[in-house]
């Protein structure tokens, strides 16, 4: 019998949703995640918000539809508030991560983000190319074990080569090397062309 979950699986989901419920402070105070001051800053966010909304706004009337029907039953009334209300966080929670959480780009790497889901460096140096590439995610099989989709609506905007291989670990901890990236940015232009710049810099 094998088992999906590595040690340690438990704990690192935990933490991944106290980084989803921490983001909720960031996004009341207009801040974002380890952002540096000489850094940029490129938002991917923008391409999920309708349907996002759209979810939340769906599960809030289910839950008063639902809390109609079973207020009869006080015990089951109060284990199903608690949990839509706690669906709706959540799903919020997603977003305010995947807001407060941009891509970045430092002086010597592109620190690509997923939400709270994937925080992936990639050094300057080991960026070959980048180009704009509108791709979106079908019903076929994954790719390439290498490749690293970071899709955001079921989309990625930009295609990075890298000359070597960087290490990918998933949110159960599995490791493996890629040596490309797909994601996405809602200015994926100005991303482009500031990651140009500062891939031309001596």
């Amino acid at each position: 019998m094998t088992h999906d979950l590595r040690p340690g699986a438990a704990r690192r989901l935990l933490a991944h949703e106290g980084r989803v419920l921490a983001s909720f402070g960031l996004w009341l105070t207009r801040r974002r995640h380890q952002v540096g001051p000489v850094d940029r800053a490129f938002g991917y966010a923008g391409a999920q918000a309708a349907t996002v909304y759209g979810l939340a706004f769906v599960c809030v009337v289910e839950t008063v539809g639902v809390s109609f029907l079973v207020r009869d039953w006080p015990t089951v009334h109060a284990v199903l508030l608690v949990l839509d209300l706690y669906t709706v966080v959540w799903i919020l929670g997603m977003q305010a991560a995947a807001v407060t959480r941009p891509h970045v780009l430092t002086p010597d790497a592109l620190r690509l983000r997923q939400g709270a889901r994937v925080d992936l460096v990639v050094p300057l140096d080991r960026i070959a190319r980048v180009r704009r590439e509108l791709r979106f995610q079908g019903a076929g099989g994954a790719g390439p074990r290498e490749n690293l989709e970071l899709a955001v609506g079921s989309q990625t905007s930009l295609t990075v080569e890298l000359t070597g291989p960087v290490t990918h670990v998933s949110l159960l901890g599995q490791r493996r090397e890629v040596t490309v990236v797909r994601f996405h940015a809602d200015e994926s232009g100005d991303l482009a062309r500031a990651l140009t710049a500062a891939l031309a810099r001596p």
